[in-house]
């Protein structure tokens, strides 16, 4: 049976152009956890992405035990997404003030069988699997980013400025303007596995919120 993949079923979020777009985004599901500091160091971050992946692939695999959800179908866990802002200011992907200081919220997909309960119970097993994770941290939530301007980002993640330079070009001259808010943050999807692929092969979905001038 075909497994359900949402980076090919949904290509205008998952696939972006290189060259900036504006798009509406759905309402989604998320499983998501907040934290502080430098992803690259933070125990925080890394016990994060435990969270978020132990919590996705139990949900996947209850069919091996006969726990499924209703409705449950089969499917490729969609990839990682981040939110990134800052205290101090709305941060945009450029101006940042020091890597320590960034405030985040990972996050994965789910698909639309899944609700509060089904990830309660996700909870509840991955607790009693890992117990050295803090799975309280995690939360589910239905999310409508709304109108965004977003583009394709190959390469370094040090070299999204760029990008996010030729989308700040794209908004102003269509006339549009970027509306970040103490709830619509600069956005990063994953499509590659830094662990796997080259820095300069990297591909990463920026997306910012916009809204008409």
């Amino acid at each position: 049976m075909d497994k359900k993949d949402y980076k090919k079923e949904y290509k205008d979020l998952y696939q972006p152009s290189v060259n900036p777009s504006i798009i509406d985004i759905p309402e989604m599901l998320f499983i998501t956890v907040k934290g502080v500091g430098n992803p690259n160091t933070s125990s925080s971050y890394q016990e994060a992405l435990e969270i978020l992946y132990g919590l996705s692939f139990t949900i996947k695999m209850s069919k091996m035990n006969g726990t499924q959800p209703e409705g449950y179908f089969e499917y490729v866990v969609p990839p990682l997404e981040g939110l990134w802002y800052a205290e101090e200011t709305a941060f945009d992907g450029i101006n940042i003030t020091g890597k320590d200081k960034f405030c985040w919220i990972s996050m994965i997909r789910q698909p639309e069988f899944v609700t509060e309960a089904v990830f309660e119970k996700a909870k509840q097993t991955l607790a009693k699997k890992k117990p050295e994770l803090n799975v309280n941290r995690a939360e589910f939530i239905k999310m409508t980013e709304g109108l965004c301007v977003q583009a394709m980002h190959k390469g370094p993640y040090d070299d999204e400025p760029q990008t996010i330079e030729n989308m700040k070009c794209f908004v102003k001259e269509h006339g549009y303007t970027e509306d970040f808010s103490d709830t619509r943050y600069h956005h990063e999807i994953y499509l590659s596995d830094p662990r796997k692929c080259a820095p300069q092969r990297l591909k990463t979905v920026i997306r910012h919120p916009v809204k008409r001038l």
